[in-house]
């Protein structure tokens, strides 16, 4: 045992090693290329913090056996160890590294620079799911409210406060791997409650924070896809991804992979599993609607117990081959699979609208979803005993295959390609792209509502 913790212990300096050297290396490399680019209105600054804040927390991996030890995932700046020798794409992507997956491709964006006074935004490197970590499953779960005071204090008091004071905050963006509720614990609530303060401290109400799954009022976060398995580096290996997904052929209705929905409580889980299990039988389906002619009415993934998180392969296969997949609610609204879901060309089959119509308003535009999704009420599904499978069969073929198109036309916009692409694949606006754009609009909006 003392072996192979010393043998982690030495992979994770090597990473710390050379990522920091590929920051300071890359940072001046980003700032001497900007010329070729219109940094009008897009120029970000990188604040510097304490590796406390950052690089430091990735030791603490294998800190917390009762939320389990990410240390191997840390591979490829966060993308994770790929999930085959021969994979050029596809990795074993942990979603609580979005931080790290941010931080590494904001070095290569175009319009970096040196002076804070002269930029549009301002990056705040902090792991912030990472830390908070320590207020969940370490030895600080009773100091919850605490959570970003130290950041503050840093950012306001320690390092340049002018920095901070010029726009109060408004100006600072930072990224948050886990949804928002984990971070939103009332500040005076005795015992504390599940998850954390960050957003429920004050001094962070000017700060926007980019998160998987924000909460229904707008001001402070704002949604952006979960990552994926999937980060392609150049566009022949993206257009062959694209070419696979279109020749799939769909022999299926309907799938879910999740878990869940195998209690006596009437959720839209259990619903999806009792009428997945009433079709098993159907074996050959031929309709005017849906699609077309499937040899399996419904597929069901089991994913429970996080089984399909770094592994692809259980879901993905599957995927290609549904015509429409299932995307119900569970802890919270949001899931990593509706974003599976479209590297597949497989229509997202929504419940809710928090779990992505309220939500990732920058990559899948509101006025779109009809184009591109199903929406069924899950209080249909569960109380009142409309089929789901009576509804995805009433959509005529010919809207079917309009809609996998536009799922497939959005996909680049919610995968985050890999770091160091080739340009061809630079010119498709990945999520990151998307992200930083719209982050950059907020804050013009922000600094103009706090100016008047």
């Amino acid at each position: 045992m003392a072996c192979c913790k010393s043998s982690a212990a030495f992979h994770i300096i090597t990473f710390f090693f050379f990522f920091v050297i590929f920051l300071k290396l890359d940072l001046s490399y980003q700032i001497s290329t900007v010329e070729s680019e219109d940094c009008t209105n897009r120029w970000i600054y990188v604040r510097w913090l304490p590796s406390r804040f950052n690089f430091d927390l990735l030791s603490n991996c294998s800190a917390y056996p009762l939320f389990g030890d990410f240390c191997s995932y840390l591979q490829n700046h966060g993308l994770g160890p790929k999930t085959h020798n021969d994979s050029h794409s596809w990795y074993r992507t942990d979603p609580l590294l979005l931080e790290l997956i941010f931080h590494r491709r904001i070095l290569e964006y175009p319009c970096l620079t040196q002076d804070p006074a002269s930029a549009n935004a301002v990056y705040v490197p902090y792991y912030a799911a990472l830390d908070g970590l320590k207020y969940l499953y370490g030895s600080e779960t009773n100091f919850s409210r605490r959570h970003g005071l130290e950041l503050y204090n840093f950012l306001r008091y320690d390092d340049q406060p002018e920095i901070w004071d010029r726009f109060a905050g408004h100006d600072h963006f930072l990224v948050m791997a886990r949804p928002a509720w984990e971070f939103s614990q009332p500040l005076h609530v005795d015992p504390p409650v599940w998850g954390t303060s960050f957003l429920e401290v004050p001094e962070f109400y000017n700060v926007t924070a980019l998160l998987p799954e924000g909460r229904t009022w707008p001001w402070q976060e704002q949604a952006v896809p979960y990552p994926t398995s999937y980060h392609p580096s150049s566009l022949n290996l993206f257009e062959s991804w694209v070419k696979r997904v279109r020749n799939s052929r769909r022999s299926t209705l309907m799938l879910f992979a999740g878990g869940g929905g195998v209690g006596a409580n009437p959720n839209i889980r259990r619903s999806i599993r009792n009428e997945c299990k009433s079709n098993h039988s159907s074996e050959v389906v031929a309709a005017a609607g849906g699609g077309g002619h499937f040899n399996k009415v419904c597929d069901i993934v089991d994913c429970s117990n996080g089984i399909c998180e770094h592994d692809p392969i259980r879901f993905m296969r599957p995927m290609l081959r549904a015509t429409f997949c299932l995307q119900p609610p569970g802890d919270t609204p949001t899931r990593r699979s509706t974003f599976d879901g479209f590297l597949a060309g497989c229509i997202p089959v929504f419940f809710e609208e928090q779990s992505a119509k309220s939500q990732y308003v920058w990559h899948l535009p509101g006025e779109m979803y009809d184009e591109f999704s199903v929406f069924i009420p899950k209080e249909d599904v569960v109380f009142k005993g409309l089929k789901i499978v009576d509804v995805l069969m009433s959509i005529p073929n010919a809207k079917v295959r309009r809609m996998r198109e536009r799922v497939i036309e959005l996909m680049p916009g919610v995968i985050y390609r890999r770091h160091e692409s080739t340009l061809g694949l630079k010119a498709k606006k990945d999520a990151f792209d998307i992200a930083i754009e719209g982050t950059l609009e907020r804050i013009r909006s922000k600094l103009k509502v706090s100016s008047q």
